[in-house]
């Protein structure tokens, strides 16, 4: 009678793991050369308004000066305005505690794309993966859509291109904006299902 294997290998096999590092090789190209594309295409008319919105975006600043105005009106314009601000904490430390210190991937390279410098902002000393204005600005606008529907379209339309912003003024590759984005969708429902469970809902 033969004895059972107790030998086999309980990872994942080498020839899995080359396969997953050639899938991400191919991701990572694919992302570096949309942002290429990106940097490559002359914008005159944009570039001005997408630097502005960039700088404008740093530490939520848009975001928390609408939930400071939907706070001023009783009921569901402040619960948008709790479930919205909750949202961007947790997106915020999701991606400052956990994202950027596990994957510390680099930013990118403005010069070697020849980004130019009428769309630039300053290049942030923290890592690129994830795009956190991204993360922050998707949180709320889903939080706040969510509670307040009449609002979810033109906000929802201010994250795209606050997420767009960074990839365009050259800070960002697109993966880590979808990223960002992916973070501040959980973050929103996160929020939100503490929002609507608190007893206190009612006198809000």
């Amino acid at each position: 009678m033969s004895e059972p294997n107790d030998t086999a290998p309980a990872g994942p096999t080498p020839r899995t793991e080359t396969a997953v590092a050639a899938v991400l090789g191919d991701l990572r190209a694919i992302d570096g050369a949309l942002y290429a594309a990106v940097a490559a295409t002359p914008t005159p008319t944009l570039d001005r308004a997408l630097r502005r919105l960039s700088r404008t975006a740093d530490h939520s600043k848009i975001s928390l000066a609408v939930a400071g105005l939907l706070a001023l009106g009783p009921g569901r314009p402040r619960r948008a305005a709790l479930a919205g601000a909750g949202a961007i904490a947790l997106a915020s430390v999701t991606v400052n505690l956990f994202g950027k210190r596990m994957v510390r991937r680099r930013r990118p390279d403005r010069e070697a794309a020849q980004v130019i410098v009428a769309r630039q902002v300053r290049m942030p000393a923290s890592a690129s993966f994830p795009s956190g204005h991204t993360a922050s600005a998707v949180a709320f606008a889903t939080a706040v859509g969510v509670a307040l529907p009449p609002a979810a379209v033109p906000l929802a339309a201010l994250a795209v291109a606050v997420g767009y912003s960074r990839v365009h003024t050259g800070v960002h590759y697109p993966g880590d904006v979808a990223a960002g984005a992916v973070i501040g969708f959980a973050a929103a429902a996160m929020s939100l299902t503490v929002v609507y469970a608190s007893p206190h809902r009612s006198e809000m």
